[in-house]
């Protein structure tokens, strides 16, 4: 009877880490550059003299969904959306690089180019971009930021880091919402990489389908917390007939 206990119990926590993955996605639904995380999970048999029957519902490897979200038009000098799969490499708040898909930019009072969350945008020497106080300051296609301060002719202050993943360079998602290389190693600038001005990225979660799968998720719970219940009456019901039999 035990065979049903570990399937059931595997499989409600499985369902509860899904609907954990999916609420998260749901509320992020709104937020800038967002990638939706995916759940996956397999079946992994128990080891051990006797228990080869018995099955785990253990979580698989997970990612991110890939696809780019809607490009939202704002006409705003500082916000960009990266072109492709390119990413903008910021520096996180654990002093490493970092990549993200929001590019709504700013800059600070001391002239710093910051994400919308206050991070610095880094060059892509891999420095922290800056620009003169006061100036107004321009994006273009390859990167380029242009500060041009009045009475003075344009200043290239930079270029903003573009990086691509690949097959051999993924990215993977940190627990402070950043990407980093899943090797541990900043990723490489990207020359062929483009970004559109006045442009950020929208999140790609799909908040129908995530509702619909919170509801999925929801269903699948309570039908394992069901069987476990009725493993439990098997077992007391099996135990009174042995009693009986003694």
């Amino acid at each position: 009877m035990d065979r049903i206990i570990y399937t059931a119990m595997t499989g409600a926590n499985a369902a509860a880490q899904r609907q954990s993955v999916l609420s998260n996605n749901l509320a992020n639904a709104g937020t800038n550059g967002f990638r939706a995380e995916m759940s996956t999970f397999r079946s992994v048999p128990v080891q051990g003299s006797g228990s080869s029957t018995r099955v785990f519902a253990l979580e698989a490897t997970s990612g991110h969904l890939e696809t780019a979200g809607p490009a939202q038009r704002t006409g705003r000098a500082l916000d960009a959306m990266a072109m492709g799969n390119a990413w903008f490499g910021v520096q996180g708040l654990d002093g490493l690089e970092a990549y993200t898909r929001s590019g709504a930019f700013e800059v600070s009072p001391e002239g710093a180019l910051l994400t919308s969350g206050g991070l610095p945008v880094l060059s892509d020497g891999g420095a922290p971009l800056e620009v003169p106080q006061g100036a107004e300051v321009s994006l273009a296609a390859d990167g380029t930021v242009t500060a041009k301060l009045a009475g003075q002719p344009p200043l290239i202050a930079g270029r903003v880091k573009l990086a691509t993943p690949d097959a051999e360079n993924p990215v993977k998602r940190g627990n402070d919402g950043l990407f980093r290389g899943a090797n541990g190693d900043p990723l490489p600038q990207d020359p062929n990489a483009r970004l559109l001005s006045g442009s950020i990225e929208g999140s790609n979660v799909n908040a129908v389908e995530s509702m619909v799968g919170m509801i999925a998720a929801s269903r699948q719970f309570e039908t394992q917390m069901r069987l476990m219940q009725t493993a439990e009456t098997n077992d007391k019901t099996a135990a009174q007939l042995l009693s009986m039999n003694g």
